[in-house]
């Protein structure tokens, strides 16, 4: 089975960074992994829907060594939970200064601005997405955020938008067509 999915080689060299991939790409929760809606139940509790296709991106991103890294101005249990679901670790809860979570992350790491993609749609990701070497957006971001954005993805935030940003990053870095033919094979190798 061939891959469909292509992107304009622009794009692509945009996503490459300065060297064959970005290293980490960092996303914001709210308006980005989930449609931005907050529901919060009758105890307090809070609900939020993510989409499978862009937990299975982030996972992709995991296994071949680019690093999900999620910086969340909220903190909750639901977000909690997936994130745990999904076996990332890098991850920043109710943050009000992201540059200085990202920064701190990004030391941690070891890595540069220039290795880093970020994904956000509101101001408070500003200062990622302008330092970021590749910025995304989902289509409903703030304006501000879409004029500083590299790329806008064709899905809406919370409905793929994550899992696309992942499948540019991935084929910029020359990983996708080979995850694409793992998940092809049988469980048997038949």
């Amino acid at each position: 089975m061939r891959a469909a999915l292509t992107h304009a080689p622009e794009l692509l060299l945009r996503a490459q960074g300065r060297g064959p991939g970005m290293k980490a790409v960092i996303f914001d929760v709210d308006g980005v992994l989930t449609d931005g809606r907050i529901y919060i139940g009758e105890h307090g509790e809070t609900v939020k829907a993510f989409s499978t296709l862009d937990g299975h991106g982030l996972v992709l991103l995991r296994r071949v060594g680019i690093v999900p890294i999620i910086i969340t101005g909220r903190d909750s249990a639901a977000v909690r939970r997936r994130l745990a679901d999904l076996g990332l670790t890098h991850a920043r809860f109710g943050i009000k200064d992201k540059l200085a979570a990202a920064n701190a992350l990004l030391s941690e790491l070891g890595l540069d601005w220039s290795e880093v993609a970020a994904m956000g749609d509101d101001w408070p990701d500003l200062p990622l997405l302008t330092r970021a070497a590749m910025a995304f957006a989902p289509p409903g971001a703030h304006p501000e955020v879409l004029a500083v954005s590299h790329h806008v993805t064709r899905a809406p935030a919370g409905h793929g938008a994550a899992r696309e940003a992942a499948d540019l990053l991935l084929m910029a870095a020359g990983h996708y067509h080979a995850q694409f033919e793992i998940a092809c094979q049988t469980l048997d190798g038949a």
